[in-house]
């Protein structure tokens, strides 16, 4: 018997899975050491579920928060659209579940994805039954996407990006990528890059179609504009407020270190610092008592007074009120190189933004918020410093940015209209 190149690549695939499985565990049991939510729920990461699920549903992947805050506009014009949808969203990190059930609450389903193997998935599609899939931005599974395609289950993936490193790393394996990208319906990239790296690894040109990137099309409620500006007029009155948003290991000291210099020329500086995972919330508190700044928690409920140096945002989900509560937003990830995390959400609130120079998950729009001057981006600790007092100093350069960043954003809008569209003969 002859076997394809393809099927061998993926029983060889699926070994492997199999047997770094006691591996994966381990991993998940060691961060649940500092999260103990990993420790919650293995089961579903099997395809094992205790309770009773909607089946025909229509079935949603986001890997983790960033993921799944552009997918919620979505959802809800979807819901707006057809109100007798059942929607399954699946997530991988537990603060990605977290973000979903406190969003979406019980308007939708929501489990883990099931690891990729063909006995794990094979157990979630007959559990569920999806009558679509649909997987956000660069998540390429061989053994679930062929489960769908064997079970007649239209899969697209949107909002998709390929970097040009992860593109070289798939057409190291074409015969295993090849299998999974022939299950697709169709792939809606973010930019005609996204779509050129995607052919390159061997998708359909035909199913390739350049869409846009929907975390431009954001949604943020009055109600949270008008909270933040209560928040800054009432626990932050009299300070000047700098919010580093979504932090990482190693980047708190960076801004610590920043934070100590422009204290001498900015007396009423106060820095909000959000990490970006939950379990790094007492590591960055310790690292504030080390540097002998003066701390308070936000679940502490203690008032920020004068002598207050850094606030330090130990909840999930805020982030937005804190961006309305702020003078200045610097994005995280982007002093380290983690890659950066999404400006755009800080620039349709209305606050100066600025980045550093590691944005490599967000490069195209990096580079074009730069051509517009809509963001500033910081290569050096010196080059934030210099640029916060700038914009402290200057209440014009920050009521421009504001105004160019916001103009961005909507020259940039529609791609939910466009992925609706594509997706609308599938959600009756």
């Amino acid at each position: 018997m002859i076997f394809e190149p393809c099927f061998i690549m993926r029983v060889i695939y699926t070994v492997l899975f199999y047997f770094l499985t006691p591996f994966i565990l381990l991993r998940l049991f060691w961060r649940s050491i500092k999260a103990p939510d990993y420790r919650l729920r293995w089961l579903e990461r099997f395809g094992f579920y205790k309770q009773i699920y909607p089946q025909d549903v229509i079935w949603f992947h986001a890997v983790s928060v960033g993921e799944a805050e552009a997918l919620f506009p979505l959802l809800k014009l979807i819901q707006q659209r057809n109100s007798d949808a059942n929607i399954l969203i699946t997530t991988t990190t537990p603060t990605g579940s977290a973000r979903v059930k406190a969003v979406m609450a019980e308007s939708v389903s929501h489990v883990y994805l099931p690891y990729d193997m063909p006995d794990s998935v094979n157990r979630f599609i007959a559990k569920f039954k999806p009558k679509l899939a649909v997987i956000m931005e660069t998540e390429i599974w061989p053994n679930l996407y062929r489960a769908c395609a064997n079970n007649h289950i239209p899969l697209y993936v949107i909002n998709a990006r390929l970097s040009e490193k992860s593109a070289r790393g798939y057409q190291k394996i074409p015969s295993l990528v090849n299998i999974a990208l022939a299950s697709v319906e169709n792939i809606a990239t973010q930019t005609q890059e996204d779509t050129d790296r995607f052919i390159g690894i061997g998708a359909n040109k035909a199913c390739v179609l350049t869409l846009g990137n929907i975390k431009f099309d954001l949604e943020v409620s009055e109600s949270v504009i008008s909270s933040g500006a209560e928040l800054k007029e009432t626990l932050f009155a009299g300070r000047f407020v700098w919010v580093i948003a979504s932090t990482h290991k190693d980047e708190e000291a960076i801004f610590l270190a920043i934070y100590k210099q422009l204290k001498l020329k900015i007396p009423q500086l106060l820095l909000l610092i959000v990490p970006r995972h939950p379990e790094r919330f007492n590591d960055v508190k310790l690292l504030c008592i080390q540097d002998q700044l003066n701390v308070v928690l936000r679940t502490s409920g203690e008032p920020v007074t004068q002598s207050t140096d850094i606030y330090l945002v130990d909840t999930m989900g805020e982030l937005k009120l804190l961006y309305a509560s702020s003078d200045v937003a610097f994005v995280g990830g982007s002093m380290v190189p983690v890659g950066g995390h999404n400006i755009l959400e800080a620039s349709v609130i209305g606050v100066p933004v600025m980045f550093g120079p590691y944005m490599t998950n967000f490069k195209e729009i990096s580079r074009r918020v730069i051509e517009q001057q809509a963001a500033i981006q910081c290569n050096t600790s010196n080059e934030v410093i210099d640029n916060l007092l700038s914009l402290y100093q200057h209440v014009d350069q920050r009521t421009t940015l504001i105004a160019r960043g916001k103009q961005f954003i909507q020259q940039n809008q529609g791609a939910i209209n466009r992925i609706y569209a594509l997706l609308s003969e599938h959600l009756s």
